[in-house]
């Protein structure tokens, strides 16, 4: 907690960031709100920097500040406070009356700036300075039940998926037993409906009191063994004024259960011709309920698949060198430096770099590229993937937490987590919609009863019962969190990694795509691509005596002209009297012979014609080349040409971006005429060249003003400020550090087909969260009225309640489908 401000003989100044003003009035209320803190002396809030002054001779907790300021519905950024950020499991929630329970009891406790909470991955992540043991005694204060999140997550993980399995488990236990209990209510009361003579049958054999007794025997038994749940929950919440879905249900199925009862046992104390009981609808609706509850529970299991599938790339133990033996060491007792070693077909336990041996490693579900990289000395690992023939051994640089593969779990999870801003639509709607509907039911129900033929009594409880069931906000709650968990797993799984949520949304509106050039389009590696000879010139002879001068440079043409003459195995000769010529070139003796190398402009001063070489130069530049030649001993020897070749998937990546109708632009710092000539074999819409390291930011904001939404794809250190400034920067994951940190999506292969999958991706996802909504929203708003009996004066048509627990189970499980369906997405190739 903030330790409270001291009292002290001078004023006490406080600043807060706020968040949320919009305008003048806004400003008058967060005066008056912090105003009204005892001890506050004087206010100022400044609109344009958002901050608001406080003085004070008081000791005042900033916490106290910070509340007064977002009771009056604004918001402190977490790091005022030195904030911290505390995650924790939460059980018991079932609907987005619940999401909300919870995040307004975690927002009252004092010092919390921001409460996430996701019904989906049952979490929430809170900001601020409370304490975790404050925020669990808040969250069961609400009703519910949560822990703190460790760091260590395996085992954490393996008892959270074995409370899964016993929760499935017990579901399924208590919907059996109620379909079983259940059927034979459904059959004695509704089987006339059904099969002829039902009734008739009943009344001359055991008499319909007695069916009512039977009823009463097995409903009271459905409702208060498997059906508890509803009541522990749904009615305890009632008392705290915060309704939730077990709340309707609860008073959903009592209503009719009560009303059934006194017609049973007390009919003198109902109107004539109301005397009916309803046991079959209250023990169907905790059926139907406890069905739709296991099929979410079984589909909710389906959603986390991916970070199952990515945990359990984690393995157990480690085969590592200690004391001059290999032993197997638990993975926790695995540390940084440690050299471990690796068998055909095992799974690499932590990231590292090889010291001995070679193989090839299965590195797909990291980087979702299925074809085996190699892997030497010096080669870097990843732990959680597959070796697979040879052997090798690796010096371990990255264990726990560290681990690449911990990482990509983490940032899964905590985009999983997040609130997309298409969410607020749905807060502001179910905050109040559990009240709305009680309020909609007690119309429905006084309607009836006052404007109703006989009997009224019946058809207002009917039709209000109907009312409570149809309306539960399972739907709403699990229509966004359950497309995302599904959303970013599998792009995980692709290699496309959402570090932020949001990102999931901002990046289907994208107009332009914004690429670097050097290491994004192209392999990041300039290499040796021509070298064309005059008559009498020998191949090996050239290139040895150019690289050989070349070793003397230190710019980046001349380490590829020298790379080449290595892979080919050339044994440099000695050089002497090396000069480098600004602008020009450089000269120098090699193996006793004269040699020069520069553009044609140095060629001409030295008097050759590099006429003879016309036609090459011309197909280089066109081909975005700068050619360079050499000459040897006073004649013009051969035409050399260096490039940074396209990456494979470069042309095809393109294409998937045009298809998705972007248009793509491509920001380098080559000069205009390669760069032209690479953005015209690649069908890149729009170039700007020749840009400096710090410009890179001003071109991103001149493509913003021009196009509308903007990603900006880089990997390297000076691609940092444009990914950030971007509205959506995607990291090449095999580029710095850095970017990647700037980046909002990292794709972790060097592919560019990350890109057009990262965006039609989103563009699934968020087609796929508003299908959901409109189902969930639309579903309550056209059968709410319908439930209440809308329809019934013009067609005679109503809802009972059976019919309405049938349709809300309906409801969850299509939203849990639809969101199933983005497993299925298919990757550009």
């Amino acid at each position: 907690m903030n330790a409270p401000v001291r009292e002290t003989d001078l004023t006490t100044s406080i600043s807060l960031p706020i968040e949320g003003m919009t305008c003048a009035s806004c400003v008058g209320n967060v005066e008056r709100a912090l105003a009204a803190v005892p001890g506050v002396e004087t206010v100022s809030v400044n609109i344009a920097t958002e901050k608001a002054s406080i003085t004070t001779h008081a000791a005042i907790e900033r916490a106290t500040l910070v509340k007064a300021v977002e009771n009056a519905g604004y918001f402190v950024p977490a790091g005022a406070a030195g904030a911290g950020s505390v995650e924790l499991a939460v059980e018991g929630m079932t609907c987005a009356s619940c999401v909300g329970n919870v995040e307004r009891a975690l927002k009252a406790v004092p010092g919390v700036s921001e409460a996430v909470v996701n019904l989906a991955t049952e979490r929430a992540t809170i900001k601020g300075s409370a304490e975790a043991a404050i925020l669990i005694a808040a969250i069961e204060g609400a009703g519910y039940e949560a822990k703190a999140i460790g760091a260590e997550r395996t085992d954490e993980d393996a008892a959270h998926a074995e409370k899964k399995e016993a929760e499935l488990r017990e579901l399924t236990r208590d919907f059996t037993l109620a379909a079983v209990l259940t059927a034979p209510v459904f059959v004695m009361e509704m089987g006339a409906h059904f099969i002829p003579g039902v009734h008739d049958l009943i009344a001359r054999t055991i008499g319909m009191q007695w069916s009512w007794y039977i009823q009463f025997v097995l409903t009271t038994i459905v409702l208060f063994v498997p059906g508890i749940r509803f009541y522990e929950k749904g009615l305890p919440a009632l008392w705290r004024r915060a309704p939730d879905m077990n709340s309707l249900v609860a008073i959903g199925s009592l209503a009719a259960y009560f009303y059934s009862l006194v017609a049973t046992f007390a009919p003198g104390f109902l109107p004539p011709g109301t005397i009916n009981v309803y046991y079959e609808a209250a023990a169907v609706i905790v059926t139907l309920i406890l069905l739709g509850r296991l099929l979410e529970a079984r589909a909710k299991g389906r959603t986390s698949e991916a970070i199952k599938r990515l945990a359990g790339l984690q393995v157990r133990s480690a085969r590592v060198r200690r004391n001059g033996k290999a032993e197997d060491l638990p993975l926790a007792a695995v540390i940084t430096g440690d050299i471990v070693e690796v068998r055909p077909g095992e799974r690499i336990p932590v990231d590292g770099e090889v010291i001995e041996g070679d193989s090839y490693v299965d590195e797909s579900m990291i980087t979702g590229e299925p074809i085996p990289v190699s892997k030497s000395i010096d080669s870097k690992v990843v732990g959680g993937t597959v070796n697979q023939t040879g052997a090798f051994a690796f010096r371990a640089t990255a264990v726990g937490s560290d681990t690449v593969l911990s990482q990509i779990i983490r940032l899964v999870e905590e985009a999983q987590a997040s609130k997309l801003p298409i969410q607020a639509l749905v807060d502001k709607v179910t905050m109040r919609f559990v009240p709305a509907v009680f309020a909609v039911a007690a119309l429905t129900f006084a309607a009836w009863l006052y404007f109703a033929p006989s009997p009224a009594l019946t058809f207002a409880l009917v039709n209000a019962v109907a009312v409570l069931v149809i309306a539960c906000p399972c739907a709403m709650g699990l229509a966004t969190p359950t497309s995302i968990m599904v959303g970013t797993g599998r792009g995980a799984e692709l290699g496309v990694l959402f570090r932020k949520g949001e990102a999931l949304q901002l990046l289907k509106d994208a107009q332009v795509v914004a690429l670097d050039k050097t290491g994004t389009l192209t392999e990041g590696k300039p290499t040796l691509t021509d070298l064309e000879l005059s008559p009498g010139f020998v191949r090996t002879e050239v290139l040895s005596l150019v690289a050989a001068v070349e070793t003397r440079s230190e710019h980046p043409i001349a380490r590829a002209i020298v790379d080449a003459a290595e892979g080919e195995g050339l044994v440099l000769p000695l050089v002497s009297a090396f000069e480098s010529l600004t602008g020009f070139g450089v000269k120098a003796v090699a193996d006793g012979k004269r040699v020069e190398i520069g553009a044609d402009r140095y060629m001409s001063e030295l008097g050759h014609d590099v006429a003879a070489f016309g036609a090459a130069a011309e197909r280089l530049a066109n081909e975005g080349k700068s050619p360079l030649y050499a000459a040897i001993d006073g004649a013009l020897a051969a035409i050399i040409a260096v490039a940074d070749p396209i990456k494979d998937t470069t042309p095809a990546a393109i294409k998937a971006l045009h298809d998705l109708g972007l248009k793509v632009a491509m920001i380098t710092g080559d000069n205009a005429r390669t760069a032209r000539a690479v953005a015209a074999r690649l069908g890149i819409d729009e170039v700007v060249a020749e840009v400096l390291p710090g410009g890179k930011v001003d071109a991103v904001r001149a493509l913003k003003s021009r196009y509308g939404k903007l990603a900006f794809v880089g990997d390297g250190i000076n691609d940092a400020p444009p990914l950030a400034e971007a509205d959506v920067g995607l990291a090449i994951g095999t580029g710095t550090d850095v970017a990647i940190e700037a980046a909002d999506v990292v794709l972790m292969s060097g592919s560019l087909l990350g890109v057009p999958n990262a965006i039609a991706l989103s563009k699934a996802t968020i087609t796929n969260i508003r299908q959901n909504l409109f189902w969930a929203f639309a579903y309550n708003t056209a059968l709410i009225p319908v439930a209440a009996g809308a329809l019934y004066p013009a067609f005679g048509i109503l809802f009972t309640p059976v019919i309405a627990a049938g349709a809300m189970a309906l409801s969850s499980v299509f939203v849990l489908g639809n969101a199933l369906r983005l497993r299925r997405f298919k990757a550009a190739h």
